[in-house]
């Protein structure tokens, strides 16, 4: 359940593009064609598979603090967190060189249509993105981690892949000559950013269960005081009773 909440969350609620608007360079410019689109996507759900996972590793066992504890106790002091970004970086280098040469090798004509955006992913900081937020939101293990990078992946290849296809549609629309280009674009990424939060209510079911577990909390803790309630009020009445016994004796 834990994974499957992670996957949709990921591509749907904290999509990389329309959540945190990560990756937007890529996603305006190789946005024209699908076939484009589709090849780019596919890069970075691979490039994201690989480097988040290994990232993770990296934080777990070396650049947190006390993560060097597996090599000795005298290690365990120390705290390399300070080295996260060059790390992940040249994680994410390394894995798109391979993608670039893997691409060239058996689709060059995929390879001159992506033209300097595919080595541009090692800078995309949607890739980054899905590192740092891995590292920020504490995923517990290596099977998480993979999952969190394949699914973020997911959801930027259809963001890119959804605008894509829209922008090869648009070109028979009558659009306003002032909106053309990136200006509609821009538009129609805001409207599906709207459409995609509206996935905020996919995963509130246990938000629902926490929500009845403190209201019968709450229940049970007025049932157990009611009790003391009474015997406070049947105190007070006593009292009211004594005091107008002692007023009638004065009289």
């Amino acid at each position: 359940m834990e994974h499957l909440e992670l996957f949709f969350k990921a591509i749907f609620i904290d999509n990389m593009v329309f959540a945190t608007f990560l990756g937007m360079c890529s996603y305006l410019a190789v946005s024209k064609k699908v076939s484009t689109a589709v090849g780019l996507g596919a890069a970075v759900i691979f490039v994201m598979a690989i480097t988040v996972p290994l990232n993770w590793l990296l934080d777990k066992y070396i650049l947190q603090e006390g993560a060097l504890s597996w090599l000795g106790e005298e290690y365990a002091v120390y705290d390399l967190s300070f080295l996260s970004f060059i790390m992940f970086i040249a994680t994410i280098a390394t894995m798109v060189q391979l993608v670039e040469i893997i691409v060239e090798k058996f689709s060059p004509a995929l390879y001159n249509s992506l033209g300097i955006f595919l080595p541009l992913i090692a800078v995309n900081c949607a890739i980054l993105g899905g590192s740092l937020f891995m590292q920020s939101r504490e995923i517990q293990t290596l099977g998480l981690a993979f999952n969190y990078g394949v699914s973020s992946g997911i959801g930027w290849f259809l963001a890119i892949l959804a605008i894509a296809a829209i922008r090869e549609k648009i070109r028979y629309s009558n659009v306003p000559a002032p909106l053309r280009g990136l200006g509609i674009t821009f538009i129609i990424t805001g409207l599906m950013a709207i459409g995609f939060m509206s996935f905020g209510g996919m995963l509130t079911g246990g938000d629902e269960e926490v929500v009845k577990e403190e209201t019968a909390s709450i229940e049970t803790s007025v049932k157990v005081n009611e009790p003391t309630l009474e015997e406070e009020t049947i105190k007070v009445i006593d009292s009211v009773s004594v005091d107008e016994l002692e007023i009638k004796e004065e009289e």
